[in-house]
Parts: structure tokens; C-alpha cells; sequence
């Protein structure tokens, strides 16, 4: 578990409300606890564990949809980079928390330097489509920083 700890925190900050990432984290690593009897092995840990930790992550979404839209994150997402590029690792994830929830799966695995395979196993979309969304976040995200 403490291997794939930071890749969960990350796909939480993605959809989590900052003062809920605990939260999406504790329930998510509690639903790889109940479903790990159910892994089969017919793909990676890591990808079995992006998959638990997104639907559970969508869930949350869910049940909280008629909320107001979450606010942009104020979280140290890496403690280990300087001021500079922490800021800017905090603006990419708030204007990638704008995205749609499948869009913020898709560039949350990319980040992650997750293959289009692998997106499309853990996403349920086609390669091809990976690819596709991938050029239409890109631009999302660059007419963001110029907008």
C-alpha cells in the first residue's frame, strides 16, 4: 500500500474538495482492502489500483453533484520540488479539476506516464479514444493559461 499511496493522494486531489482528500483517500484505500480478494490479476496492481481509487473517487462525485463545483486546490502536491514548480504543479491540477470527470481521469493517468493501453483498460475507453481526448484536454488546458 505504501508504494501506491502518492498515486492515490493524486487521483483524490483530481476530485476531492481540499478539506475531503483525506476522506476520498481513507474510503478508497478501504475499498481496496474489501475488493482485493476479487483481484483476479488479469492486469497490474497499479492498474487495478487507479480503477478502485477512480470509481471510488466518482462515487464521492456523485453524491455530491448538487454541490457548487469544487474550488481550485491548495495543496502541497509535492514536497519535494521548490516554490516555483510547486505553484505551478497547483495550477495544473486547479485547471485540471475544471475538466470533466473522464477528462480528469484520462490526463490524470497521462501524468502519471500511464500507455494509452493502459488509460483505456483502467477508463473503459478505446485506445484510439485516449488519444483523441488527450489533443482535445491539451487544448482545454492551453486555452486555459492564455484565457
Amino acid at each position: 500500500m505504501e508504494r501506491y499511496k502518492r498515486v492515490i493522494y493524486k487521483v483524490c486531489y483530481v476530485y476531492a474538495p481540499p478539506d475531503q482528500i483525506e476522506d476520498y483517500f481513507q474510503e478508497t484505500v478501504l475499498a481496496l482492502w474489501r475488493s482485493y480478494r476479487l483481484f483476479r490479476g488479469e492486469c497490474s496492481h497499479s492498474t487495478w489500483i487507479y480503477r478502485v481509487a477512480l470509481h471510488t473517487c466518482l462515487s464521492f462525485v456523485r453524491r455530491r453533484m448538487r454541490r457548487p463545483p469544487c474550488v481550485p486546490l491548495a495543496v502541497d502536491l509535492s514536497a519535494d520540488d521548490d516554490s516555483g514548480s510547486r505553484e505551478q504543479l497547483e495550477e495544473l491540477y486547479a485547471m485540471i479539476s475544471r475538466l470533466g470527470r473522464l477528462d480528469r481521469a484520462v490526463v490524470l493517468l497521462w501524468l502519471e506516464e500511464c500507455s494509452y493501453e493502459e488509460i483505456a483498460r483502467i477508463t473503459g475507453l478505446t485506445r484510439q479514444n485516449v488519444g483523441v481526448r488527450l489533443t482535445r484536454i491539451r487544448e482545454k488546458l492551453r486555452m486555459m493559461t492564455n484565457g
